[in-house]
């Protein structure tokens, strides 16, 4: 049997797939199984889910549960942050944040430190106050908020078992309003980047390597009505037609309302829920995260690769998240800037590009995104300080490796 990604770009030859309707099922299933991992929406772009068994749980029937007094909700973790956004909504509760992509499942999202943008934004998985897993020996149990070695089981690379439900923190609803600003000068975001980056509850820069200028600047304003300046950072405010991401990545009618205050769930994400992430999903994707305090020369050492670069780009986008203490997060240790790429589907190509991009991005303590394309020399468990107590826990938690698989221990190097 072979299954792809969403982007058709990663293949995998399971065994066989399962998919329970009930939980007694799947801890039978995954009791039973030699080794087994979970299958999410599959916008992963590597093999990171590739096991001899997968198993689906989007056929499991598990209730959502709010929690106003506690202030959190409890979901399945097969659910897409989209349908989560809108059952919060409807009551009045919010996430802290969303990633560009609401059609992502909440299990999967968590499990490999995704994240939207903000200064003052952690990773989605930063919301985490409980995780429910399948152990392997078919044991369902919670880690939560406070339990020894809770910040390395949440972003767990689905190493620890097979997540069937996560709690979050939620707060009160609030409104979004975005702007977009067109043409920021690559010179100007080199000098003021904390500025820029730091103009709006979540900010994304967009744009190419070898141009003078950024073609997007996309500000989220939390809770905000005052008319947006004219300029910003010399880059010139765009009416709500205009569409955010150029060069073909999306039609415009997949992307949040612009220009309106509305609610957080239909203008966080960068995506409709109710919509197609792109046209055709034709593309590879990368992301690197440096510490905030080297993001300038960070930048200014991709830039030296721009004329290899732009031939194989679809658009880049810049973000930034907060630091935390989750062991496997991006922002573990500090705050980082994101370095994204989205590729056109040239494979082999970019495969060869990327040793480049991540040598120049070596002396700024660089990390790769969890679930995007990465080259096997990088060192992972170089980069991520907390890598060793990580296989630790894998190594109590799942001592006979059923949760493991090829990629999971080449990247991690055990």
């Amino acid at each position: 049997m072979t299954l792809t990604n969403w982007a058709g770009t990663v293949a995998f030859t399971p065994g066989e797939v399962l998919a329970p309707r009930t939980i007694d099922e799947a801890r039978a299933l995954v009791a039973a199984a030699p080794r087994i991992r979970a299958l999410g929406t599959g916008h992963s772009f590597n093999a990171i889910a590739d096991s001899a068994a997968l198993i689906s749980m989007r056929a499991v029937d598990l209730p959502f549960e709010l929690d106003e007094e506690a202030r959190t909700v409890t979901v399945p973790g097969a659910a897409p942050y989209g349908a989560v956004a809108g059952f919060l909504q409807e009551r009045g509760w919010a996430l802290h944040n969303l990633g560009s992509l609401p059609h992502i499942s909440v299990a999967g999202a968590v499990a490999t430190g995704t994240h939207g943008s903000g200064d003052g934004n952690g990773v989605l998985a930063n919301a985490v106050r409980g995780v429910e897993r399948i152990g392997a020996g078919g044991e369902l149990a919670w880690v939560r908020a406070g339990d020894p070695d809770f910040e390395g089981s949440v972003v767990a690379l689905g190493a620890l078992g097979i997540t069937t439900r996560l709690t979050f923190a939620v707060e009160p609803t609030y409104d979004i309003t975005q702007h977009l600003y067109a043409g920021l000068p690559w010179g100007r975001f080199l000098e003021e980047v904390d500025d820029v980056m730091g103009a709006a509850y979540s900010v994304s820069v967009l744009g190419r390597w070898d141009e003078p200028a950024l073609s997007t600047l996309w500000l989220k304003s939390r809770d905000d009505d005052a008319e947006p300046a004219a300029e910003r950072f010399g880059a010139a405010l765009q009416g709500p037609s205009v569409g955010a991401i150029p060069d073909g990545g999306s039609p415009e009618d997949n992307l949040t309302p612009i220009g309106t205050r509305g609610p957080w769930a239909t203008r966080l994400a960068h995506f409709r829920f109710d919509r197609a992430p792109s046209a055709a999903g034709d593309e590879i994707q990368s992301e690197y995260f440096v510490p905030r305090r080297h993001a300038a020369d960070a930048l200014r050492a991709v830039r030296g690769l721009a004329h290899r670069i732009d031939p194989l780009l679809i658009i880049s986008e810049f973000r930034t998240i907060a630091g935390d203490d989750l062991w496997l997060s991006g922002g573990e240790g500090g705050p980082r800037l994101g370095i994204h790429f989205t590729w056109q589907k040239r494979p082999d190509e970019v495969a060869a590009l990327l040793p480049r991009i991540e040598d120049a991005l070596a002396p700024f303590a660089v990390r790769a995104h969890w679930g995007k394309l990465y080259s096997d020399r990088l060192g992972q468990r170089a980069a991520y300080r907390r890598v060793p107590d990580f296989v630790g826990l894998m190594s109590r938690v799942d001592p006979s490796g059923k949760f493991r698989a090829p990629h999971l221990d080449r990247t991690l190097g055990i």
